[in-house]
């Protein structure tokens, strides 16, 4: 489902948050002019598994919802990149032990996994790139998420991001 930031009657967010509460929901992407770091914490808080902004092209706005009908995250890259600027000014947080490493529970193919997925690659870009199915990264990152206790793929990127392996 596609919704915006502002419209009449109620506002993107309230209807994301009314969506995502239903049973079985679909994926809520919010398509906006909107662009503020408040409009899109809000809307993914919500429950929305995309935040893209209107200026995007007609193929990327296609692949994104098919990405999210595939229960895939999207973000507009110009959001990514304030998203990992802003979480990367604040001091890492404190690792349980020296030399941890939080993909030690990974696979190595879920390891290069989600490495790609911290360079931002969609899930066909994946499978492209590592010779696999859709269906096979989808199933990888289900699994790292499940092992990493993770919700989303931005998770997933900002961890990887902050171990340096991406």
């Amino acid at each position: 489902m596609l919704t915006d930031i502002q419209m009449p009657q109620v506002n993107g967010i309230e209807v994301t948050r009314r969506v995502t509460a239903m049973p079985d929901p679909p994926a809520v992407v919010v398509l906006t002019t909107f662009d503020l770091d408040e409009y899109v914490y809000e809307a993914l808080q919500a429950g929305a598994t995309g935040f893209l902004l209107k200026d995007i092209a007609p193929r990327a706005l296609v692949e994104a919802v098919e990405q999210a009908v595939r229960g895939d995250s999207m973000l507009s890259p110009r959001i990514t990149k304030r998203l990992i600027s802003s979480y990367t000014a604040h001091p890492a947080p404190a690792q349980t032990a020296v030399g941890d490493d939080p993909l030690k529970e990974l696979t190595p193919r879920e390891r290069e996994v989600a490495i790609e997925v911290a360079e931002g690659m969609s899930n066909a870009e994946i499978a492209g790139k590592l010779e696999l199915s859709e269906s096979t990264v989808k199933v990888h990152i289900t699994h790292i998420m499940a092992k990493l206790g993770l919700s989303n793929r931005t998770k997933l990127a900002l961890l990887v991001h902050d171990i340096g392996l991406a």
